[in-house]
């Protein structure tokens, strides 16, 4: 699998994932704009990727299947802070056919290198619904460890909801943490 920014002529199998799998990913997102899947929205995307990568502030990724090219998802290292912080959040998605085969699980592991190698961060956040299973599966086989609850974190499907928070350190001390 490679990781690489949206480019303009993604935009159909984006899209096509995107639609594809609409029942899947609805229950864990914001609720989509009206024009989400259209092409202005995607060029915008493809814009904002480039500045975001340039101004250091985001990481904004497609999983593509290397064998074939297929788009399988997307990963985002966000909100990277630097100063004393040095710290960024992941968020990520997985079209419904390609989830529970390793895909994402790849996608954090490497991202999450190239941020504490390649960018030189110490802390990497993440954040999913109490009942998103698979989520906190992922990452707490990627050695995101559980570190409470935010409550009313971010709407979600059109409600305010509370989110489990997840960390990873680049120099982890804490060892072992079971969810409570």
């Amino acid at each position: 699998m490679t990781l690489r920014l949206p480019q303009h002529q993604d935009w159909r199998a984006w899209a096509a994932l995107r639609q594809e799998s609409a029942a899947f990913l609805t229950p864990w997102e914001p609720v989509w704009a009206e024009d989400h899947l259209g092409r202005r929205s995607f060029t915008n995307r493809v814009y904002w990727a480039q500045r975001a990568e340039a101004q250091g502030t985001a990481l904004p990724f497609l999983l593509v299947r290397r064998e074939d090219g297929v788009v399988l998802g997307a990963i985002t290292l966000d909100n990277i802070r630097r100063g004393p912080a040095q710290c960024g959040t992941i968020g990520y998605w997985i079209g419904e056919r390609f989830s529970r085969r390793g895909y994402m699980r790849e996608a954090i592991q490497a991202v999450v290198h190239h941020a504490f190698t390649g960018l030189d961060l110490s802390r990497i956040e993440a954040a999913c619904l109490p009942e998103n299973v698979a989520s906190r599966g992922v990452l707490e086989k990627s050695g995101f460890k559980y570190e409470g609850v935010a409550q009313s974190y971010l709407q979600i499907n059109g409600r305010w909801r509370n989110h489990v928070l997840y960390a990873a350190l680049r120099s982890d001390r804490r060892g072992r943490t079971d969810v409570g």
